[in-house]
């Protein structure tokens, strides 16, 4: 299981490489300005750092006690990084739609396009943290396509 002190590197250097790309991305896909994109970006860090932990600490745990390892599959790195961005589209939804002062069904197309882009970057980023920062318990257990 991982430690609290790698739960907290994985979620800022998470926040950290997605700000660097989404807020250039997004100031070009959505056509908005500097300070718009980078107060929902950096609301959204902050609100999907602390959702990180929370989910990634659930998540290990309920794999733990289902399947007596955290070490996670492709399907199932699949299927945790859609369900992370179901729930932070949920927290992030109602903020969006205040911040731009657009309807929520504006805000839901918006976030639908970043949840788009966040998925396959929780994918690509969680593998790769995974091969350089390996769990404790996964010690000679990382062969090709195993963590």
């Amino acid at each position: 299981m991982r430690t609290p002190a790698d739960r907290i590197r994985h979620a800022l250097l998470f926040e950290i490489f997605a700000l660097l790309i989404a807020v250039p991305g997004g100031m070009l896909l959505f056509g908005l300005e500097m300070k718009d994109m980078g107060v929902i970006a950096v609301g959204g860090a902050t609100i999907a750092t602390l959702w990180n932990y929370v989910y990634n600490w659930g998540f290990d745990h309920l794999m733990a006690r289902w399947r007596g390892t955290t070490q996670k599959t492709p399907l199932i790195r699949v299927g945790h990084a859609i369900l992370f961005e179901v729930g932070i589209l949920l927290l992030l939804l109602p903020f969006i739609s205040w911040w731009l002062g657009i309807s929520l069904w504006e805000a839901l197309l918006m976030d639908i396009g970043m949840a788009i882009f966040y998925v396959v970057y929780a994918f690509a980023f969680n593998w790769a943290y995974d091969r350089v920062f390996p769990a404790p318990e996964w010690a000679g257990k990382t062969q090709a396509g195993r963590v």
